[in-house]
């Protein structure tokens, strides 16, 4: 078998520690400051980019990802940086998808042309929801028109723009997530990332729920059905599934997240940046320093561990069954060293959670609903 970056691809992913304020739901490694050092942050991205590629010489990029906290609070000299770099370093596809995350408040249409004419090719909008008293409610700094604002701002640059949606939201019934999701596909998308509102614990909103403080969240049963009308009403307008809460039209998917879903490779730069990479035919999971002091500093920014056969495997499984491809039952044997169990195939596959096919397994409409238990039932063994 060739190595995992010629299966998933090979990426570069890009995090940017900083946000011009906390929301109350988020447990990423952000970050609130008054004062950036930008020269500094860019030199450091540089050098950075350097030392991986010498580890990873010859590899085609597929795909780069600015993630956050809020990359469109980075400098665009520092983008541009950045990607000159990229391009002395690795050969690129010539269909390259470049990626910004942005937040609607730090938009400004100058500052999105000099993303573009550093060879941002796509941006990715937090809207989070289309009305001001959940956006209020789940400290976003942005009102639903500046939102929309924002992405049509967007939309004019790039040639590429995407935005995230949560349901789920305190109070929120089924009726009206059924109208703000069909609003939001009025707007001529192509791809929409749609989630459910999790309480993680370490955030505001995790204190909250465990003092017994954060009501009107959904029980079990709207947020099935709150799923299930999103499947229903993103299928209608040609936007179908094709990863758990993603869907887009043909042919617009994330090309960059579809790396990690299929378990290629991909470099991990930023503080706290996680990666996957297949050197000397061992794959290793990457980690960079958390603190942005720590890693602006520069020294021993990144630790590894080597990834057994059975970490790949689970791995990949997990990754794998989460987008409407699945999974290949072949490499899934030869990461493991064994095949998934055919009794366990047999019975999912007779209840309707999984379809087998061309050594191929997916999970179903209702196996998706079900996922987490879907997947555990099949690592069992």
């Amino acid at each position: 078998m060739a190595d995992d970056w010629e299966h998933g691809g090979f990426g570069l992913y890009i995090h940017w520690p900083f946000c011009a304020a906390k929301c109350p739901y988020c447990d990423f490694n952000s970050h609130v400051t008054r004062t950036i050092d930008h020269d500094a942050w860019k030199d450091a991205y540089v050098s950075e980019i350097k030392r991986a590629g010498g580890l990873t010489s010859g590899r085609v990029l597929r795909s780069i990802f600015f993630g956050g906290g809020t990359p469109s609070l980075m400098a665009p000299t520092t983008v541009d940086a950045i990607l000159s770099t990229v391009q002395q370093t690795w050969p690129t596809a010539n269909d390259l998808e470049v990626t910004l995350e942005a937040n609607p408040t730090s938009v400004e249409a100058a500052k999105f042309r000099d993303f573009h004419a550093a060879g941002v090719n796509r941006v990715s909008m937090g809207i989070q929801a289309l009305n001001d008293d959940d956006l209020r409610a789940l400290g976003r700094m942005h009102t639903a028109a500046e939102g929309l604002a924002a992405f049509d701002i967007a939309r004019a640059t790039f040639d590429r723009v995407s935005f995230d949606l949560m349901y789920g939201r305190q109070k929120q019934s089924l009726i009206q997530w059924e109208s703000e999701l069909s609003q939001a596909l009025s707007l001529g998308l192509d791809h929409v990332s749609l989630y459910q509102l999790t309480v993680e614990p370490g955030t505001a909103f995790g204190d909250r729920y465990a003092l017994g403080k954060l009501g009107g969240l959904p029980d079990d049963d709207l947020s099935a059905d709150m799923y299930a009308i999103t499947q229903d009403l993103c299928s209608g307008h040609g936007m179908p599934r094709y990863e758990v809460s993603n869907h887009a039209r043909d042919g617009a998917e994330s090309r960059h997240n579809l790396v990690y879903w299929r378990y290629g490779d991909y470099v991990g730069i930023g503080p706290g940046a996680h990666g996957r990479l297949t050197l000397n035919g061992q794959r290793y999971a990457t980690e960079q320093k958390r603190m942005p002091t720590a890693w602006l500093a520069g020294e021993n920014r990144q630790s590894q561990e080597v990834l057994s056969p059975q970490d790949q495997a689970v791995e990949y499984l997990m990754m794998g069954m989460r987008i409407t491809d699945g999974v290949h039952l072949d490499r899934f044997a030869e990461l493991r060293g064994k095949p998934l169990n055919p009794n366990t195939l047999s019975e999912l596959e007779t209840i309707s959670m999984i379809d087998v096919s061309n050594a191929q397994i997916r999970a179903t409409d209702q196996g998706f609903s079900l996922l987490n238990e879907v997947i555990r039932q099949l690592l069992a063994d």
